[in-house]
């Protein structure tokens, strides 16, 4: 935890807000040299991720995203060992975050779309996740995701954002913002797929390639375009028994009642 004051920057109130979404600087030492570590370990990961074993290559992803459960004991061999590592993220080299302690998984539930009530578990990331290549995730604030979530190559996560006024945004001398980035379980995003600061992404949604998604998304539907707008329902024997626990999160077209 940051302390003490840096040219007149109280730098556990800067922590406090950038972790709250509120304005702060950036450039601070200790927000620099997190970032610093960040860049370094995903360096590593880059160089190193395809020419080591899957154990080595989880070792290294838990650098960068410290909240991935321990590795249990390593197995006889390479093939038994890397067979119990499977629900263990996997991620193509280019990987890229700002930070690397804040991106986890987490229980959510979307009230009264686009309104949601979440409940985190930072304890882990979700399992079975793949990132294809060039997978960028901006975590100025808290990005989560869920389980069995597919990422398409060039997808970006921007949690960061800055104000509109240029007089305020000042280059590097300027305050940023930001928003949490929430994204459940059963998720696929095609290739080139931009979600910006503060959308929450319900479960089973598919986002079709080189979508912006700016606002937030019901689970089970189809979404695509800039911004990506909902083209239909996904119907699936999941959504069924989901809905049936939570029908208040059931996505109906405006001209359709239930």
């Amino acid at each position: 935890m940051s302390a003490g004051t840096w040219n007149g920057i109280d730098l556990a109130e800067n922590r406090r807000r950038m972790e709250a979404g509120e304005l702060y600087t950036a450039f601070v030492p200790d927000l620099t040299a997190e970032r610093r570590v960040a860049a370094q370990a995903c360096g590593v990961y880059n160089r190193e991720a395809t020419e080591v074993t899957r154990r080595q290559q989880v070792e290294m992803l838990r650098k960068i995203v410290p909240s991935l459960p321990e590795l249990p004991p390593a197995k006889a061999t390479e093939a038994e060992d890397e067979a119990q590592l499977y629900d263990y993220p996997w991620c193509e080299p280019p990987l890229r975050v700002d930070y690397c302690d804040r991106i986890s998984s987490v229980s959510f539930r979307l009230r009264d779309s686009p309104f949601v009530e979440l409940t985190f578990d930072p304890g882990r990331f979700g399992k079975n996740v793949f990132c294809n290549f060039n997978f960028t995730v901006l975590n100025t604030t808290q990005v989560t995701i869920g389980s069995r979530v597919l990422f398409g190559p060039n997808v970006s996560l921007f949690s960061g954002t800055h104000p509109l006024d240029p007089a305020i945004r000042n280059g590097t001398r300027g305050p940023e913002m930001g928003g949490r980035i929430t994204i459940g379980d059963d998720c696929w995003f095609g290739g080139s797929v931009c979600v910006l600061p503060g959308v929450t992404i319900g479960r089973g949604v598919t986002v079709g390639a080189g979508s912006v998604v700016a606002k937030n998304v019901p689970p089970f539907v189809v979404v695509a375009g800039n911004p990506a707008r909902i083209l239909r329902k996904v119907e699936s024997d999941l959504a069924i028994e989901y809905f049936k626990e939570h029908p208040e999160e059931e996505y109906f077209p405006p001209t359709q009642t239930k």
